[in-house]
């Protein structure tokens, strides 16, 4: 990425942050206030905003509407974090306790639905399209969630589901991010829809990349505790990968995977090893290069500009994170 579009980032991002504060703010319901805006002011990556501003690069990036579309991606993913943290009983985030842990499940969903409205009001002034997009994505969310918390049925095919799962929960506002960026500042449609593809596969990509990390990277490495997946009973990709190998540790991990959520520290310790042995991580890792290449392959189709380069990065950081 160029030292100007860096600059010209970082001070965009500086805008954001300042109008999703003035977007929660409540003079008359002080808790209100504090509740919305207590994850956002813990801070996080913003991965998503900043898509959307690199989307809006294929555009008019000056468009006065830019910054509320990056304000509204951040909106729905704090959101999802609220709701997932109820779902998951999380008690911490970004490094500070959950608003379920300090409120309630009752506030934190509350929360949660009051930042999709918040979304909701700023989209009805982007235009139909982007409110289109804004809708289905959100639908996509909810079924994402819906299928991961019903499971997988006899005559569903697991690796077709938890990909599924991965597609409408997560890779959905990855592309809704960069497309909604590069639709409100007025790129032409070819252009909106390689980039939608583009956050799609660069989604799926970056969350499988993440569940091998879960296995394979050590705690001291990561800043995260291995084999969070194993212990909450998520069945992953990379999972799916281990146990679909020709190999003896498949049938045993099969045999403990098969209770459910691994809790047991002895049995927890046993799938992490025979997770690590497994071909299934290197299967897993090309399913990472697949979709990465993917996510790249849609940028060839784009005008050669500096924010196309920063995109490509992101791809190769995502293939390379879990290598």
């Amino acid at each position: 990425m160029g030292t100007t579009l860096d600059t010209e980032l970082r001070d965009r991002m500086s805008e954001v942050e300042d109008r999703l504060r003035k977007v929660l703010a409540d003079a008359e319901h002080r808790f209100v206030a504090a509740g919305t805006t207590h994850l956002i002011a813990a801070g996080g990556k913003r991965v998503r905003p900043r898509l959307t501003l690199l989307g809006a690069q294929f555009g008019d990036p000056e468009h006065p509407r830019v910054l509320d579309a990056a304000v509204i991606v951040e909106l729905v993913h704090v959101a999802t974090l609220h709701h997932d943290d109820v779902m998951d009983g999380a008690a911490r985030r970004h490094g500070v306790p959950t608003v379920n842990a300090l409120w309630g499940n009752n506030i934190a969903v509350l929360l949660g639905d009051l930042l999709l409205a918040r979304a909701a009001e700023i989209g009805a002034d982007l235009g139909l399209a982007s409110l289109r997009l804004q809708a289905e994505t959100l639908a996509r969310l909810v079924r994402g969630q819906l299928l991961e918390a019903a499971g997988v049925t006899r005559d569903q095919d697991p690796m077709t589901h938890a990909l599924k799962v991965m597609a409408d929960k997560s890779a959905s506002l990855i592309s809704m991010a960069v497309e909604l960026g590069a639709r409100v500042a007025g790129a032409d449609e070819r252009t909106c829809v390689a980039l939608a593809r583009y956050g799609e596969a660069l989604g799926i990509a970056f969350q499988i990349s993440d569940d091998v990390i879960d296995i394979c990277t050590p705690a001291t490495e990561s800043g995260k505790t291995p084999g969070t997946d194993l212990r909450e009973g998520v069945v992953t990709v990379p999972m799916l990968h281990a146990l679909a190998a020709d190999d003896p540790g498949a049938a045993r991990l099969g045999v403990i995977l098969a209770t459910g959520p691994v809790t047991d520290e002895a049995l927890h310790a046993e799938a992490l090893g025979l997770l690590r042995a497994s071909p299934g991580m290197a299967a897993a890792r090309a399913h990472v290069d697949r979709y990465a290449q993917a996510a790249r392959d849609e940028l060839a189709s784009l005008p050669p500009l500096p924010a196309r380069d920063a995109l490509a990065g992101l791809v190769d950081f995502v293939r390379h994170r879990s290598s």
